[in-house]
């Protein structure tokens, strides 16, 4: 009987070892699924989006001489892409621009404006479910960008696509120095615009705020955004009679919102 007693604690600690190492198992299969369904749902959204830009954008060469507009007219800027807004509609019809950020490599998206503010929210341009979902103009701005303060909202995606390197312009001190330009293409007009303050800011925000038009509020609101900034900028003067393109993502923290602001400065017409 002496000898039998430790067999069966040996039989009982060999069991609990089993049953630690099948959940140990468990686990880390479950972990793996997971970081596969992850990194799956990230590889469809990025080669979705390199095919639309594959399909209608055309990089303009850098060194290629520009037709001045007159005989005596400066040169002036160029937009860096050139856009198949044809192509692009036949595809979604939703569309109202292209985004390119020239500090950031990657940011190069079409533009989407849906009935209301979830339509794009997780649906990609070729509306297939990813969470990456499309840059979107806010449902209650005008989609031409004519707004006092035009809304546009894109994910923090973790591997830097979408508006996942947003941020990089309060946390890359060289980003700004870089370029502090970024460009709206539309069918009609070529739109490029002047970064005039980054921050982290609230979801109830009055950054969010939505102008019927230029006035007193709006004004006010220009002096404002610009204090906000975590990074200094050179806006130069403000207006009334200036545009605002305000492009949001969120940081993490359900209360918080990053937020890149840019003023027009120049409008082109298509080449």
């Amino acid at each position: 009987m002496a000898d039998k007693k430790p067999k069966k604690k040996k039989k009982a600690g060999d069991f609990l070892l089993t049953l630690v190492l099948i959940l140990a198992i468990a686990v880390f299969c479950y972990a793996a699924y997971n970081l596969y369904h992850i990194y799956t749902e990230y590889k469809k959204g990025t080669d979705e989006y390199n095919h639309i830009a594959q399909m209608a954008v055309t990089e303009r060469d850098p060194d290629a001489p520009q037709e001045p507009a007159g005989p005596d007219a400066p040169q002036g800027p160029q937009a860096p892409l050139n856009v198949d807004f044809a192509s692009l509609k036949s595809v979604n019809e939703d569309v109202v621009g292209w985004i390119y950020i020239e500090a950031l490599d990657g940011i190069s998206y079409p533009v989407v404006k849906g009935k209301d503010n979830n339509t794009y929210l997780h649906t990609t341009y070729e509306k297939n479910y990813n969470f990456a979902g499309t840059i979107f103009v806010d449902f209650e701005n005008k989609g031409d960008f004519s707004d006092c303060n035009t809304l546009v909202y894109g994910h923090n995606m973790k591997n830097g696509s979408m508006f996942g390197n947003l941020k990089d312009f309060v946390q890359k001190e060289e980003t700004y120095k870089k370029s502090k330009y970024f460009w709206i293409l539309t069918p009609e007009k070529n739109y490029r615009y002047e970064i005039i303050s980054a921050y982290t800011t609230s979801v109830t925000s009055d950054t969010y705020t939505l102008f019927k038009g230029p006035g007193k509020e709006f004004e006010e609101y220009l002096e404002k955004i610009v204090d906000y900034s975590e990074i200094t900028t050179e806006p130069g003067e403000l207006t009334i009679k200036d545009k605002i393109v305000t492009l949001s993502t969120c940081t993490g923290n359900e209360a918080t919102r990053f937020v890149v602001q840019g003023k027009r400065v120049d409008v082109l017409d298509v080449q």
